[in-house]
């Protein structure tokens, strides 16, 4: 099969229209449709179907587009190889979640953008389940997501993670009380058997966490608020409002508040990047999750080991 139909195949799905196509690959829609029509006889089954006055991939279309990803991203690798010090140029975009971004995030992407300003990196939020669903939508690249060592994430199998590291949680208390920064005990964690406990308000992880934390200790926590906004979680804490767990990363010195670690009672958090397997050949995504790999090793406890060098020789200060 042609490349070229290949490219336009996995532009279709992750644009959604012929325009949108024709503009990224500089050709008239005309053209892009006469490519489509020969793909479909090389693939011999139907890749498109009508829909309104768009298209949308057909099963079949969906799964020739996942395998041409992994194609593509081979054949790229291998120019980059052959072609040794040629700069690397595209577009990554980068799905993560708020407590990394200024920590581990914006320093990657600043030295990147100083180092390689051919690789341009868009940004969007979302936490690990939301962010591994556009992951496999093709919607993202590379994501930054999480799990919790009392509560482990099963993650599919079609994508490839490497560890940055893990870090310590922290139960955030309203200093109004018998709270102390020193790390909890059991006996100290049942003393928060009546407290009103925070969740998240997307995802069950942290329902989950708190459950299993709670349960260690010899009671069912009473979740009575969720609020995803760390900063509010805080805000609540501080007003006395409740108890609720944070990791290291998202705790600020806040009046009202005192952290005290969980140490084993609460395990850690575990951050990583994903993508989609065969994704890790493209250079661009290789460069971006060394530079967070090395942001991370700065913050994050038990970093993971150093993670391959792209192909070709890089200099990354």
């Amino acid at each position: 099969m042609d490349l070229t139909r290949l490219r336009l195949l996995v532009e279709l799905e992750r644009w959604g229209t012929m325009g949108a196509v024709a503009e990224v690959a500089g050709m008239s829609t005309s053209a892009v449709s006469k490519h489509f029509a020969v793909l479909e006889k090389e693939a011999g089954a139907r890749l498109l179907a009508p829909e309104g006055r768009r298209v949308r991939l057909t099963p079949a279309g969906q799964r020739l587009a996942r395998h041409a990803v992994d194609i593509l991203a081979r054949v790229e690798a291998a120019q980059a190889e052959l072609a040794g010090e040629g700069e690397p140029v595209g577009r990554v975009s980068l799905v993560t979640f708020v407590s990394v971004a200024t920590p581990i995030v914006l320093p990657a992407v600043r030295r990147l953008r100083d180092d390689h300003p051919g690789i341009d990196v868009r940004l969007i939020e979302h936490e690990p389940d939301d962010a591994l669903r556009v992951l496999q939508s093709g919607a993202a690249d590379l994501g930054l997501v999480y799990d919790y060592s009392l509560v482990p994430r099963r993650f599919p199998g079609t994508m490839t993670l490497r560890p940055l590291g893990t870090e310590p949680l922290l139960l955030s208390q309203p200093s109004a009380g018998p709270a102390t920064s020193r790390t909890m005990t059991r006996a100290r964690l049942r003393g928060l058997a009546d407290a009103s406990w925070i969740a998240n308000s997307r995802g069950s992880d942290d329902d989950e966490l708190v459950s299993r934390l709670c349960a260690g200790a010899g009671f069912a926590p009473l979740i009575r608020h969720r609020i995803d906004n760390l900063e509010m979680v805080e805000e609540l804490v501080a007003a006395g409002m409740g108890v609720g767990v944070l990791p290291k990363l998202a705790a600020a010195t806040r009046r009202g508040v005192v952290h005290s670690p969980l140490g084993e009672l609460g395990g850690s958090r575990r951050i990583a990047l994903a993508a989609n397997t065969g994704a890790w050949a493209w250079r661009p995504i290789l460069l971006l999750g060394r530079y967070l790999w090395q942001e991370a090793r700065r913050v994050l406890d038990d970093a993971a080991p150093e993670p391959p060098a792209p192909p070709g020789p890089a200099d990354f200060g």
